[in-house]
C-alpha cells in the first residue's frame, strides 16, 4: 500500500509538473484551433465524394442535424451542400488542409522542444504534419461521430430499419460494443502520433505512459460530454445563439490539453530511462 501511495505521488508531481511547463499555455489552444478550422473543409470534401456517387445529401444534412445542437449543425450544414468537386472547391480544401495542419505542427515542434532534440528540415514537418492532422481528425470525429453523438446517429438511421426487433438488437450491440472499441482505436492511433511525432527516433515503449494517460482522460472526458448532451444539455444558457460552437471550442481545447500533457509525460518516462 505504501509503494502504491509514493507510485501515485510520483504521478501526480510529473502531471504538474508537466501542466506548469510553458508550452501549456499556448499550444493546446493553438492545436483546438486548428482542428475545429479542418473541420470545415473536411466535410466539404465529404460532400464532394458523396455527389460523386450519387448519395443523397439530404440524407448527410438530416444526419448532422440529429446529431449537433441547431446552431452547429447550421454551420456544418452549409459546407455540405455542394454541388460536386471543383476547382474551387479543390482550392478552398487544399487551403483548409495545409492551414489546419498547422495545429500538428506545432505539435512536432513542442514535442521536439519538450524532448530537447533539434528540428528536422521545414518540408519533412510540413508532410509530416499533413499525416498527424488527419489521424487526429479522424480520431475527433470517431469520438464525436460514436461516442458524444452515436446513439442519436444510430437511432436516426435505425429509424428506417423496418425489422424493428433487429433494430433493438443493433442498437444494444453497439452499446455494449462501442467503449471497449474506442478504447482500443483511440489508444492505438494517439500511440502511433506519440511515436511519430519527434524529430527523433523515439521507440514505441515509451510512449506508453503518456499514451494511456491521454486515452483514458479522453474517454473519461467524452462520456461526460455524451451524458451531459443525450440528458440535460441547454446550450443556450451561457452565450445564447454562439454556446454551440464555445462548447465545441471547449471541448476541442480540454482534449488539446490532455493530449499534450501526454507529451509531457511521455518526454518523463524517457527521461527515467534515459537516466537508468
Amino acid at each position: 500500500m505504501k509503494k502504491l501511495w509514493s507510485k501515485l505521488k510520483k504521478e501526480s508531481k510529473d502531471i504538474y509538473e508537466v501542466v506548469m511547463m510553458p508550452n501549456m499555455a499556448f499550444i493546446p489552444g493553438s492545436i483546438a484551433f486548428f482542428l475545429v478550422l479542418s473541420i470545415f473543409p473536411l466535410l466539404t470534401l465529404i460532400a464532394a465524394i458523396a455527389s460523386l456517387f450519387s448519395f443523397d445529401i439530404g440524407t448527410l444534412t438530416s444526419l448532422i442535424n440529429t446529431a449537433f445542437p441547431s446552431k452547429v449543425s447550421e454551420v456544418l450544414v452549409t459546407y455540405v451542400s455542394s454541388k460536386g468537386l471543383t476547382t474551387n472547391l479543390a482550392i478552398f480544401m487544399l487551403i483548409g488542409f495545409f492551414y489546419a495542419s498547422n495545429g500538428a505542427h506545432s505539435i512536432i515542434l513542442a514535442s521536439n522542444n519538450m524532448y530537447g532534440f533539434p528540428n528536422a528540415s521545414y518540408l519533412k514537418r510540413r508532410i509530416k504534419a499533413v499525416f498527424i492532422i488527419i489521424l487526429l481528425i479522424l480520431l475527433v470525429f470517431f469520438m464525436l461521430g460514436i461516442l458524444a453523438f452515436g446513439n442519436k446517429i444510430l437511432q436516426f438511421i435505425l429509424f428506417y430499419v423496418k425489422d424493428k426487433h433487429l433494430s433493438n438488437l443493433i442498437y444494444k450491440l453497439f452499446i455494449t460494443i462501442k467503449w471497449p472499441l474506442a478504447t482500443f482505436f483511440i489508444y492505438f492511433i494517439i500511440k502511433f502520433i506519440y511515436t511519430m511525432a519527434p524529430d527523433w527516433r523515439i521507440l514505441s515503449k515509451h510512449t506508453t505512459k503518456g499514451a494511456l494517460f491521454t486515452t483514458i482522460t479522453w474517454l473519461i472526458l467524452m462520456a461526460i460530454y455524451s451524458f451531459w448532451i443525450n440528458n440535460f444539455a441547454n446550450y443556450d444558457i451561457f452565450y445564447g445563439s454562439l454556446s454551440n460552437l464555445a462548447i465545441l471550442m471547449l471541448i476541442m481545447y480540454f482534449l488539446a490539453f490532455i493530449f499534450v500533457v501526454g507529451i509531457g509525460l511521455n518526454v518523463k518516462a524517457y527521461e527515467y530511462k534515459i537516466k537508468d
